[in-house]
C-alpha cells in the first residue's frame, strides 16, 4: 500500500445504491422451476410475474387466517 493517496478529485457516493433499490437473486428449486416455467410458456406470463402473483395470493391467505 502507498503510505498517502490523493483523493482530491474524488466523489463521494459515486457507486452508492440505496437498500431499497438492490434486487436479490432467489433460485428455485429445479422442479419447481421446470413446473413454473411450463405454465408461463402456456400463459405467455414472464416467471418473475407469476412467482411475484403466487406470493401475493399466499401472503393474502396467511394474513386471512391469522385474523
Amino acid at each position: 500500500m502507498k503510505e498517502e493517496y490523493d483523493f482530491s478529485n474524488a466523489e463521494q457516493g459515486k457507486f452508492y445504491t440505496p437498500i431499497e433499490e438492490i434486487e436479490l437473486p432467489i433460485y428455485l428449486d429445479k422442479d419447481i422451476l421446470d413446473f413454473l416455467s411450463q405454465k408461463c410458456q402456456l400463459t405467455q406470463i414472464n416467471l418473475q410475474t407469476l412467482v411475484n402473483d403466487l406470493i401475493r395470493k399466499d401472503i393474502e391467505i396467511a394474513r386471512r387466517v391469522a385474523l
